[in-house]
């Protein structure tokens, strides 16, 4: 075999990879979600809040490439559902930060304890230097799908006839 053929093979067994372990952590994900009675976006959602902390809903659209409107509605189930809480800023009271609410997150987290355990097992049998590599891989990976989420919601957003006449094929002579 070539070694483009050989490069383009490995890409593709890459990708099928990729593919299967988002495609499994989002029905992983969606268990867990189902059990907690939110979606699995609102789920993801509260992971972002687990990971930045206590943040504004604006930070929040902006780390999941959501709208703002749609963080609203987001914040709004969480909130009914217990598991984060809306805190005014001390200092300027127009100002709004979400919180997540620990003991009820708890409740969650524990369905993913045994994957985490799992996963850091994993993680073990490899070096710093693959690490590195590891954590370049899917920060890279989260950017590339923040910009296409933005670029997903800029096609949503077009008009109408726009996106018909992106669709249509390009006429060739």
């Amino acid at each position: 075999m070539s070694r483009a053929k050989a490069r383009a093979a490995l890409l593709q067994e890459l990708e099928h990879a990729v593919r299967r372990s988002s495609g499994q952590g989002a029905i992983f994900s969606q268990a867990v979600a189902g059990r907690a009675g939110i979606s699995s976006s609102d789920m993801e959602c509260l992971d972002f809040l687990n990971l930045e902390g206590r943040v504004t809903a604006g930070r929040l659209a902006e780390v999941t490439g959501l709208t703002t409107g749609a963080i609203t509605g987001v914040v709004d189930r969480l909130e009914k559902a217990g598991f984060v809480r809306r805190e005014r800023d001390a200092n300027d009271r127009r100002k709004v930060f979400i919180a997540i609410i620990p003991e009820n997150i708890a409740k969650v987290g524990r369905f993913y304890e045994p994957m985490q355990r799992a996963v850091l097992q994993d993680w073990e049998t490899y070096t710093d230097a693959e690490l590195r590599l590891l954590l370049r891989f899917m920060t890279q990976g989260y950017k590339t799908m923040l910009a296409a989420t933005e670029e997903l919601k800029a096609m949503l957003q077009a008009p109408k006839a726009k996106r018909a006449a992106a669709r249509k094929p390009a006429r060739t002579r």
